[in-house]
């Protein structure tokens, strides 16, 4: 684990946020974080922030991209879920630490085979399993449209320590840190 023992000094408190099943305080990151990969390739446009959307709460971002476009994985970790269901789509839960970072309505579906939980989309070149180590930057997924969704997008989730956190928090510390070692 020594890509996280330096992660370990690197929290500290950002702020308190006021919305349900958010960490309070809310922990972010710094230090290393300028390592960390943005999460889809061939960006286009953020659709919908973190925080109150009607009635509901959005505990994402969503990120807009061309179907297809490739996904990549946040920070170095394991994954621990791959799933489907109506709302989220084919999703990869991947834990790094005790972050959590959620990538859902991904390109094909979930199946079983002996027991363990693939990604299985057709073309991608890829072979995701629960149980995998990914390292950071590596592609994961690809932008889709299964679940509850209006258009091409990655609805990217972080937890950390069982609290929702703004991943848009997270970007702005990682380009403010490659910024100033520009």
């Amino acid at each position: 684990m020594r890509w996280w023992r330096g992660m370990i000094g690197l929290l500290v408190t950002a702020g308190v946020v006021g919305w349900p099943g958010a960490s309070q305080p809310q922990k972010v990151a710094t230090g290393a974080w300028h390592q960390a990969s943005f999460p889809v390739e061939q960006f286009v446009s953020y659709t919908s922030p973190f925080g109150p959307r009607g009635e509901d709460f959005h505990y994402g971002l969503d990120i807009a991209a061309p179907e297809g476009s490739y996904i990549r994985n946040w920070w170095v970790g394991q994954v621990v879920q791959v799933s489907q269901d109506g709302r989220c789509g084919t999703t990869l839960i991947i834990a790094s630490g005790q972050w959590r970072h959620i990538y859902c309505h991904l390109r094909g579906r979930a199946v079983a085979v002996k027991g363990v939980n693939y990604l299985d989309d057709p073309g991608s070149g890829l072979v995701i399993r629960e149980g995998q180590w990914v390292a950071t930057g590596a592609r994961v997924g690809r932008v889709g449209m299964t679940g509850r969704t209006t258009g091409p997008h990655l609805h990217w989730g972080l937890k950390y320590d069982g609290g929702w956190i703004d991943p848009a928090s997270i970007l702005r510390v990682m380009y403010g840190q490659r910024r100033g070692q520009g």
